[in-house]
């Protein structure tokens, strides 16, 4: 308790000025360098919270220098891996006075970018364990190696013999003597000695060239906060690395990255290694530190985008973009109204808490539809399949007829139908057949009118599942069903934000991706999916005898 009431002491004090930001910098870091044993997290997030906007105001040159003064010793494995993520002269200062013990290092490395990871090679004095997670990791150091001592008076441009001893630790990497630029330009000459020797293959005796590599289709990445690339498979790291993303996509992308949100089917082009070039989509998730809420970038997938997609597939990539900006200021909105409903930055009067949580239900709502939008889009350019698997579609009928039922006895109206005690087995996944069967059904039902009756009729044709429904009279005498603009009249049932013909429309495409169709035969909506078992009709379950 002696170590939180410090923090909050510190905490509790607002500094004012240049020489309080760098008193209190340097309090906040020597508490939280200490290993954290029973502190209460929240004070700890609240600390690191001020360290960032204390660092807001003592520029880096500053920080650098109270980072790097002589006594520090930082045990604590959250603040070594805070300050492995900041500007790197305070990352390699902070990482050269860190003092953690074996099993803490091994958990931390991994999770260091990959320029914090390099800086520590330069440590002498780390755990073997620490040096192994190095080693898998392919973490090196490139310095040449160091020559033997060369007599005086010994011809300095014969070749020396390399020395297999490791180089020496010289943190500040500078030759300042002519001395030393003599032993620099020994072991260039000793390198390329090396390199040239008898057993290495001369330019005209190597094989001949090896067929060109396949062109890469997808990688994983990670990304740093500022939206580079860190991190990929070893073999294509160096085709990317440090490739800015706010630069490969559109203001979308730029505005994603500063909001920190996900991107969804971002649209990029990379240029470089034939291997990369091209067109991409890419999807990335925002990682954010566990303990202290800090934003540390993006982990996502690039996929190629194919240069051979129809002209539908481009309008529908071009959609997608489209709705992809159109999400992001929704889900600020979103994100705000909820913050103030919930009084997360302080106590809201009810009024204002009622009209925020008006325009959270609104945010959603829309983009439910956006994501409609782009579901037939993708469906409709066959860029979307449905999730396979099995269901029986007449249970489902069933489920929602009763649903429905109750939904329209209000309005004296009801659903005539014929399903009987059958299954009917068809190769879609359960949440993929119930969305289907709702959007059509709930779509007509919010469209009957007072005292009507629709029937719906199930019925097997071959291999086929034949679903009649009744149009509603209010849509009857429409030239196109699926071009209906307008909305249901019920309000309890919503066609969705687009209208019925929209609804209809999409609910016509998820059935050709599961091998039917939707289509109007005079009074009647038709639905036809293929059943899962061949040659053999709707049957009744076994226990449905009596």
């Amino acid at each position: 308790m002696h170590f939180d009431d410090r923090l909050a002491t510190v905490l509790r004090l607002r500094a004012f000025g240049r020489r309080a930001a760098t008193t209190q910098f340097r309090q906040l870091i020597d508490l939280l360098g200490e290993r954290s044993e029973g502190g209460d997290p929240a004070l700890e997030t609240a600390a690191y919270l001020r360290l960032i906007a204390l660092g807001e105001e003592i520029p880096t040159t500053e920080r650098v220098a109270l980072v790097a003064e002589h006594g520090w010793r930082f045990r604590n494995p959250d603040l070594v891996k805070w300050f492995g993520e900041e500007h790197p002269h305070i990352a390699a200062a902070a990482l050269a006075r860190a003092q953690l013990r074996p099993e803490e290092w091994v958990e931390l490395i991994p999770s260091l970018p990959i320029r914090a990871r390099g800086f520590l090679r330069h440590r002498g004095d780390l755990p073997p364990a620490a040096v192994r997670v190095l080693d898998h990791l392919g973490v090196a150091d490139r310095a040449l190696p160091r020559p033997e001592p060369v007599a005086e008076g010994e011809d300095r441009r014969a070749p020396p013999q390399p020395s297999l001893a490791p180089a020496a630790k010289d943190p500040a990497r500078v030759l300042p003597g002519k001395e030393d630029v003599k032993a620099l330009l020994a072991r260039i000459e000793g390198f390329i000695h090396d390199r040239n020797a008898p057993g290495a293959a001369a330019p005209e005796e190597k094989a001949a060239p090896k067929a060109a590599p396949e062109q890469i289709d997808h990688f994983l990445f990670e990304a740093s906060s500022e939206g580079r690339i860190e991190w990929t498979e070893e073999e294509i790291l160096p085709m990317v690395y440090g490739t800015d993303l706010k630069k490969l996509g559109s203001g979308s992308t730029v505005e994603a990255i500063a909001r920190r949100q996900p991107m969804r089917d971002t649209l990029v082009a990379l240029r470089g290694a034939p291997r990369i070039e091209g067109k991409w989509i890419v999807d990335a998730t925002p990682r954010f530190d566990p303990g202290n809420g800090r934003f540390l970038g993006y982990v996502g997938l690039f996929r190629r985008f194919g240069e051979a997609a129809t002209e539908g597939g481009e309008q529908a990539d071009r959609l997608r973009q489209v709705l992809h900006e159109l999400r992001t200021p929704v889900n600020a909105m979103q994100g705000y109204a909820e913050m103030i409903q919930q009084q997360v930055i302080g106590a809201v009067p009810h009024a204002y808490r009622s009209i925020a949580a008006t325009i959270a239900g609104d945010a959603a709502h829309v983009l439910a539809g956006l994501e409609e939008l782009e579901r037939l889009a993708r469906l409709e350019t066959d860029t979307l399949e449905l999730e396979p698997g099995s269901s029986d579609f007449a249970r489902i009928l069933t489920t929602q007829v009763k649903h429905l039922q109750g939904v329209l006895q209000p309005k004296v109206a009801r659903i005539e139908a014929d399903l009987g005690d059958r299954t009917a087995p068809v190769a879609l996944a359960e949440t993929e057949a119930e969305r289907l069967a709702w959007r059509l059904l709930a779509t007509l039902a919010g469209s009957v009118g007072a005292g009507e009756t629709i029937r719906i009729e199930l019925l097997a044709q071959a291999q086929c599942l034949r679903l009649a429904a009744e149009i509603p009279a209010a849509l009857r005498n429409s030239a196109d069903i699926f071009a209906i603009e307008s909305r249901s009249s019920s309000g309890v049932l919503s066609a969705g934000i687009f209208g019925i013909g929209f609804s209809l429309r999409l609910a016509r495409a998820e059935a050709r991706a599961a091998g039917g169709d939707l289509v109007c035969s005079g009074a009647d909506m038709i639905l036809s999916l293929p059943l899962c078992v061949a040659d053999e009709p709707l049957s009744a379950p076994e226990n449905a005898a009596g």
